[in-house]
């Protein structure tokens, strides 16, 4: 369905993010691009819904294709109209329009009023949440919730391919599995197919069939999920996407921000380690150092 193929973007004619970037998604599954901040997933996406031009960005070298047709230089509202659909990072709702109206904006594309009312309908189906509170402004929302109108958004305007950036970003650990349940039942009943970019490796191997882990702004490493999983190179290399090795980092750290730390490391790393982070908690704020040899 969609691929891309050696594919750089330059900012500002002058700052090289991709460099020379393949990957493929599909029709009907779901596809996880993993990385640390800057690695190149956010500015992939955009490549694919035409949204650089508006951060001076541009793909200045390789293709990228959807449905066998070339898209790098159509505008993002072509590119929406021929079924990609990008959901951003932060959610992005209009906070001064009702649910409602944020739906009706999704579907904005569209001419034909009654699949726009039967899948306005669907929406409100896999989000009861939102039925609930329709005619409430969007700004008063909860962060799980504001995710959930995001997609909703999405789905109105029927997309073949839907990009999802970060959707775990800033939500609550039990709504972030409900959410994402819940685009694993969208991909599997409405035939969507979803490239999705996540720095909770956990939940995205949770979902996805196949996943891309970025580094530099090229493929480090791909492969299905079950690969990745018993692969203890690719663990590795996650880890240092997540900027906890490879890299010297010096940071101030709050206790929460440690818990969280902890709850992602004690899924991959040793028990002795793990009781090391723990030890280094008992002060509320602290900051350190990381060395990578």
């Amino acid at each position: 369905m969609l691929t891309i193929s050696n594919a750089e973007v330059i900012y500002s004619r002058v700052i090289l993010v991709l460099k020379g970037l393949s990957l493929h998604v599909p029709e009907g599954k779901i596809v996880a691009l993993l990385g640390a901040n800057g690695a190149g997933k956010s500015t992939t996406l955009k490549a694919i819904s035409g949204l650089l031009k508006s951060e001076e960005g541009e793909v200045s070298s390789g293709s990228i294709e959807f449905m066998g047709e070339k898209i790098n230089n159509l505008d993002p509202e072509e590119i929406v109209r021929r079924g990609i659909f990008q959901v951003m990072e932060g959610r992005r709702v209009f906070e001064d329009l009702t649910i409602d109206e944020n739906l009706t904006v999704g579907g904005h594309t569209r001419k034909d009023a009654a699949g726009f009312k039967r899948d306005k309908d669907l929406v409100y189906d896999y989000f009861p949440r939102l039925r609930e509170r329709r005619n409430q402004l969007s700004g008063f929302l909860s962060g799980g919730e504001q995710q959930m109108l995001a997609i909703g958004r999405a789905l109105m305007a029927r997309p073949k391919l839907m990009l999802l950036d970060e959707p775990s970003l800033g939500i609550a650990p039990l709504l972030v599995q409900e959410i994402f349940q819940l685009i694993k039942k969208i991909n599997a009943e409405e035939k969507t197919t979803i490239l999705l970019v996540e720095q909770n490796a956990n939940v995205a191997f949770s979902i996805c069939d196949h996943a891309y882990i970025m580094e530099g702004g090229r493929v480090a490493m791909s492969g299905t999920t079950e690969q990745l999983k018993s692969n203890d190179k690719s663990i590795s290399g996650l880890l240092s996407f997540m900027c906890l090795l490879k890299a010297k980092l010096s940071f101030a750290v709050s206790f929460s921000s440690i818990n969280f730390l902890i709850i992602f490391l004690s899924q991959l790393l040793s028990t002795e380690v793990i009781k090391y982070f723990k030890r280094v908690v008992n002060s509320a704020v602290f900051s350190f150092d990381i060395f990578l040899i």
